[in-house]
């Protein structure tokens, strides 16, 4: 189903329906628009043929009105539907113009939790008990609270499925860590002639900052090249923590004054500096002086904000809600997260863990698998408990998962072919798991979902029309997200 493409619906439809006549297949959007123009040219063209047929008879015959009773009628049948030629012009215009419906958004906020190196799968969402034992390993299964299966390294998430969504059959094709990942926060495949805006720049360029607050946060820093502003404005890139919420003494880098300067201070210096960036912008246009004021301005906005920079302030959480996330990188992570959107920020991401393991899964998966489970399971209950989750949307993905088959170091190698999300709040039904990897966990058994319907999908929850067109470098008209679609299965 071709929806949401912009071409208006007057397009001559008795002349050439949407449905191709022939094969009963529904035509392309582009192949009626281009039917369009042809009908049109066809259409002035014959409304002007009775001039251009008498002047060319007009050597030959004597002269006179031009115009027959026939040809009048040709030509003023424009004008008896109140069109004149500039209307005519304006609508073909209009055809090329894309309109894009409006979408109440379901999700105010969105928690990206980015675990970077490919988590497997099958030791986490997806296990394979009934597999010969080199597929499914040696870890144990647990019954999930809505009675599914998970690995008994998520039993904290089990407790509580019934909150959330597994997505069983991402696929992509891309094994390699750099563009995997591309695929993750871009829902573009990786292409050497264009950088593409991530998810989080998107956002921040469609809402833009809310109570004084970055609209786009990345926590504890900006986790790869793929998660900046690509072809937008650098304006649109993350604001990073620059430390771990974590570590004792945690401070946001540059949010404070320095001892010596006042607030009256820091206002002289931001006049000073306005009436330099004024001369340098009478002077050229740039880009990066567009950027640079933006950030300036964010900056502002945000250092002379009590309540924006209180945010940050992790340590005014009561101690024992800090203990329950967990005192450690996962858990003082995504407090912060749940700190931010609380405050108004609209994108988070958090990158957690490094879950590239080649050999040993199964001891690895034992260590570093309980923090996140019980950071993850805590926020999702923190969220709902402070009626955050219904407008929140929390989003758990890698960029890919692990190969079918343990290897001989007792690993798994890196597999695009299937993987799993999870998605929770933000319109997002709860207890479900969609889609499913066959017996071996080697690729979909069905319902197979894409990085761009995952990122179509989040963008409709989030109230963005996906198939938008922002502008790249050149004017050329580059779509939000090519190809995708909602997985409508997905939403509450």
């Amino acid at each position: 189903m071709y929806y949401n493409r912009g071409y208006p619906s007057w397009s001559v439809d008795t002349q050439f329906p949407e449905i191709d006549p022939i094969r009963g297949h529904k035509l392309h959007p582009t192949f009626i628009s281009a039917r369009t123009d042809q009908v049109l040219r066809e259409s002035i063209v014959n409304l002007f043929n009775p001039f251009f047929n008498a002047r060319r008879s007009s050597m030959m015959r004597c002269l006179g009105n031009p115009m027959d009773r026939r040809g009048f009628l040709t030509v003023g049948a424009v004008g008896g539907l109140g069109l004149t030629l500039g209307d005519m012009f304006r609508l073909q215009a209009r055809a090329d113009k894309k309109h894009y419906d409006f979408i109440e958004a379901k999700a105010e906020s969105v928690i990206h939790i980015f675990l970077p190196g490919g988590i497997a799968h099958q030791e986490t969402f997806d296990p394979k008990p009934y597999s010969p034992l080199e597929y499914r390993g040696e870890m144990k299964t647990i019954k999930t609270k809505t009675g599914d299966v998970f690995c008994e390294t998520v039993p904290r998430l089990a407790s509580i499925s019934d909150k959330f969504t597994v997505i069983r059959s991402l696929s992509h094709g891309e094994a390699a860590h750099e563009r995997g990942t591309h695929n993750m926060f871009t829902g573009y495949k990786p292409s050497p002639a264009l950088s593409y805006p991530s998810f989080g720049s998107v956002v921040s360029h469609e809402y833009g900052p809310r109570n004084n607050l970055p609209p786009y946060i990345a926590i504890p820093s900006n986790p790869n090249e793929f998660s900046g502003s690509g072809y937008l404005s650098s304006s649109y890139g993350p604001f990073s923590l620059g430390a771990d919420p974590a570590n004792k003494g945690f401070k946001v880098q540059d949010l404070n004054l320095q001892g010596d300067v006042d607030m009256a201070r820091f206002g002289r210096r931001r006049s000073a500096l306005q009436a330099v960036n004024e001369y340098f912008e009478s002077k050229q246009k740039s880009d990066n002086l567009t950027a640079m004021d933006t950030f300036y301005e964010r900056a502002y906005s945000l250092i002379s904000s009590d309540s924006a920079r209180e945010a940050f302030n992790i340590e005014a959480e009561d101690n024992a809600l800090r203990d329950k996330y967990g005192r450690n990188a996962a858990g003082q992570r995504l407090l912060m997260a749940r700190r931010l959107v609380e405050a108004g920020s609209r994108m988070v991401s958090v990158t957690y863990g490094g879950w590239d393991m080649h050999a040993q899964i199964a001891g690895s998966m034992r260590r570093d698998m309980p923090p996140l489970d019980q950071a993850l399971a805590t926020l999702i209950e923190d969220l709902e408990s402070r009626g955050l989750l219904s407008k929140t949307l929390v989003m758990v993905s890698s960029e890919f998962g692990r190969t079918p088959k343990i290897n001989n170091d007792g690993g798994r190698d890196h597999w695009p072919k299937v993987f799993s999300v999870l998605l929770a709040g933000g319109g997002i039904k709860g207890g479900l798991v969609y889609g499913s990897s066959d017996a071996t966990a080697t690729e979909p058994e069905f319902d197979a979902v894409s990085p761009e319907d995952l990122a179509t999908t989040m963008y409709h929850l989030m109230g963005i029309v996906a198939d938008k067109e922002l502008m790249a470098p050149g004017d050329r008209p580059i779509e939000i997200c090519d190809g995708g679609r909602v997985v409508t299965d997905l939403i509450a």
